[in-house]
């Protein structure tokens, strides 16, 4: 496995300063098998020059291996080792800041008293003045119980607080939102709802996110029949919306039609079940869904009330079998369910120009490299690969669009609309297999979903 730019570490050396000794440090590091990122003189002496050294490795037992070469050099003393990522997240990676200055009695007397009275008495006769007179009109509370975090599995409500501080510097980035991470202990679906909803007075919506299923279906839907502000699920309704814009592209890439074609959803997990009411919602032609047991299909038993739903909206002529019996024959695959499930020559199966979205992060449920062989656009959920589907594409812009409308819930057409403006920030002439899906670095993806999402709720 090749050295991985997330992990990365800085090494703050104190080398000899001799004729040789810095090729002698390089030497050291590329023959324990890292990269060189950077080198900064920290501090320059006599006999010493003192280095950070930045050095890309394959995990900590690497990293602790390059260490260990350099200190073993002549002339080398490692001060210190400091992992980057810990160190960007060293004091949180977000804070709050005041939008105006209180530093003079002026500016007191408007921010406090005696000016906020006045405010305060507006808000009393005119509740709707709280949404533009206060922070809760760009505001977003950012809930998880840290059950399902990032890939990671179950790991509470303390461990998830930096995944969550991750939402909120997207939103604030991509789409001017505050928010407001919000970690919870308790995992009762209706007694979790409770808590969030007592605390919606200052928020314009909840984000939900890394909330393990069942919980997140029923706290989705518990919190939004509670409270009159939108709630939306990034892992269900943020990746269903991400899937279908880059779906919308890849389809057209591959001379295909949504209503037109078969297509096979792997995993009914959050992702899954949401990305499959959403291509209902869009007119997809024949969906099938399968999980573990294969195929999903009327009167399976056991099936729990989410896939009671999925049977009644998919798979019309009752296919039973497995995944591979499925996926014959079928123009789409879209995998969100967990690495190493199918094999290249499952992808020959299909029709020719075939769509395989294999989405299972960071292990693919196919290899990549061997799905190009079969199908005509191949995408998946890592950074590394072409056609990453990344559900920050739509969170951020979904939010802002719904503040802005002043939505009070997030309809299946706003997620639809989401998912058209994500497709459309690529132009028909810059479509290509290896390139279906906007960065998620391009701030005008969020601009160009928020003014779909806005115009679609005004129109409900």
């Amino acid at each position: 496995m090749p050295p991985d730019s997330t992990y990365s570490l800085t090494i703050r050396a104190q080398i000899q300063a001799t004729v040789g000794m810095f090729g002698r440090v390089m030497a050291a590091i590329g023959d324990a098998g890292a990269e060189v990122g950077g080198v900064d003189i920290v501090r320059s002496a006599k006999d010493t020059v003192t280095r950070d050294i930045t050095v890309y490795a394959r995990d900590d037992a690497h990293g602790e291996a390059v260490r260990e070469a350099l200190a073993a050099l002549d002339g080398v003393e490692v001060l210190s080792t400091n992992d980057r990522v810990f160190l960007s997240h060293v004091g949180g990676k977000m804070t709050m800041r005041n939008r105006v200055p209180v530093e003079t009695r002026d500016d007191l007397s408007m921010a406090y008293t005696p000016g906020v009275a006045r405010v305060c008495m507006a808000i009393n006769g005119d509740p709707e003045r709280v949404w533009d007179l206060t922070i809760r009109g760009n505001s977003i509370v950012v809930v998880s119980d840290g059950s399902s975090v990032i890939g990671e599995g179950d790991l509470g409500a303390d461990a998830v607080l930096p995944a969550v501080e991750a939402k909120c510097m997207f939103l604030h980035e991509m789409a001017g939102i505050d928010g407001f991470p919000l970690p919870v202990i308790e995992r009762d679906p209706a007694k979790m709802s409770e808590i969030v909803a007592r605390i919606t007075s200052v928020f314009g919506g909840v984000h939900l996110t890394d909330i393990a299923p069942p919980r997140c279906f029923e706290v989705l839907r518990t919190l939004g029949a509670a409270i009159d502000i939108p709630v939306f699920h990034d892992n269900q309704e943020g990746t269903a919306a991400a899937l279908l814009g880059a779906l919308l592209n890849g389809l057209q890439v591959a001379g295909k039609r949504l209503e037109d074609s078969t297509i096979v959803v792997a995993g009914m997990s959050a992702g899954g079940i949401a990305t499959v009411r959403l291509l209902a919602a869009a007119g997809a032609g024949q969906v099938l869904a399968a999980d573990r047991n294969g195929a999903v299909y009327r009167g399976r038993a056991e099936l729990d009330p989410e896939l009671e739903w999925v049977a009644e909206h998919t798979n019309p002529d009752g296919l039973t079998g497995s995944l591979r019996d499925a996926l014959a024959g079928a123009d789409v695959f879209v995998g969100v369910s967990g690495p190493g499930i199918l094999e290249p020559a499952d992808i020959a199966t299909m029709a020719d120009d075939a769509i395989v979205f294999a989405l299972a992060n960071p292990d693919p449920e196919v290899d990549p490299a061997g799905a190009r062989r079969h199908a005509a656009v191949v995408a998946t959920g890592r950074s590394d690969e072409p056609n990453q589907i990344n559900n920050v594409l739509a969170f951020p812009g979904v939010f802002r669009g719904a503040l802005d409308a002043g939505a009070r819930t997030i309809s299946e057409a706003m997620k639809v609309a989401a998912a058209r403006a994500i497709a459309a920030r690529v132009a028909d002439d810059e479509l290509r297999p290896d390139y279906i899906v906007p960065s998620v670095f391009d701030k005008g993806v969020a601009q160009g979903v928020a003014t779909a999402v806005r115009q679609a709720a005004d129109q409900a």
